[in-house]
């Protein structure tokens, strides 16, 4: 079981997410790690942005990062990765209440079999999105009705209900929807209007829903999925959109989907955006962007010759 005999890898933890299940679980997570022949050294997080930090420090000496956490941990780890001047392989252990980029990979939610797939398994190269300048994606960026709602809702809520707090407080956020009035630019085609929600993602799943985007999702064509959704005029659109989103019905007229490799939003005031799943920061204008196979995440090495037969 040691064919990684010699290699280091970094293993950063965030202790909150998932209710702190990991807990339970590190004694036996690092005896797998150990016993395949990683060297560990072993960080907790003690704050936003600690994970990238420490990433930034001591990334360059590892082989392999693992991560342990929800979406916003595995973030933070791949924007400190981004700062590397050698790319190493990264490797996850979900510990989230949603978890969507583990959905989207198959790694398994049990944490003890994601730490032998890191051990047992193969790096596949993934696209990361770049946010302007300086920010990064690993599978969402966002912004408008419900978006919000990710970073509002508090870690100890998310642990206690799961979902059921993304959808409890989505309803909520219907009551005071507020169109934004911007343009969207990308390499075939252009947008203008009062939108109430957009995203652009790399994912095949969001917020735990699987049915809202399309099914034949690559994560390393270079390519985003985005999706606009125009201001309703009425309930009744509103109430039309929703059935399109989750239901799949009828095509609707205030709903845009494509494909693409960049774009370019233009607001006429600044927008709050959540970046997967984390707040993003407030941007009037901002250049989204696919770095096409900027990373190597373990998988499991039957992942590609299964995803056929789904």
């Amino acid at each position: 079981m040691r064919r990684n005999r010699g290699k280091k890898a970094l293993f950063l933890i965030n202790p909150r997410s998932g209710k702190g299940g990991i807990k339970n679980k590190l004694l036996f997570i690092l005896d797998i790690l150990n016993k395949g022949g990683f060297q560990v050294e072993t960080y907790i997080t003690q704050s936003p942005l600690d994970a990238k930090n420490k990433v930034i420090m001591s990334g360059k000496e590892a082989n392999v990062i693992i991560c342990s956490g929800g979406d916003g941990t595995l973030n933070e780890t791949v924007s400190g990765m981004m700062e590397l001047k050698q790319m190493p392989v990264l490797g996850y252990i979900p510990a989230g209440s949603t978890n969507d980029y583990a959905s989207s990979l198959m790694i398994p939610k049990q944490m003890e079999k994601a730490a032998r797939l890191i051990v047992e398994g193969k790096p596949y190269p993934a696209d990361v999105g770049k946010f302007g300048d300086d920010r990064y994606f690993i599978y969402i960026a966002a912004f408008g009705v419900f978006t919000e709602v990710s970073y509002q809702t508090s870690q100890d809520k998310k642990n206690v209900l799961g979902h059921q707090a993304y959808m409890l407080e989505a309803v909520k956020s219907l009551a005071d929807i507020k169109g934004r009035q911007m343009r969207i630019q990308w390499e075939e085609g252009e947008l203008e209007g009062e939108f109430l929600f957009g995203m652009v993602t790399n994912t095949i799943s969001v917020g735990g829903f699987k049915g809202l985007v399309s099914r034949d999702v690559a994560l390393d064509d270079g390519y985003f999925e985005a999706m606009f959704i125009r201001m309703p005029k009425n309930p009744l659109d509103l109430s039309s959109i929703v059935s399109y989103m989750f239901l799949k019905e009828e095509e609707n007229e205030h709903v845009y989907r494509f494909k693409t490799r960049k774009l370019k939003v233009t607001a006429a005031e600044d927008i709050d955006w959540v970046l997967d799943g984390e707040f993003g920061g407030s941007r009037r204008e901002v250049e989204i962007e696919n770095l096409e196979k900027r990373i190597r995440i373990i998988r499991d090495i039957h992942t590609e010759r299964n995803k056929g037969k789904n």
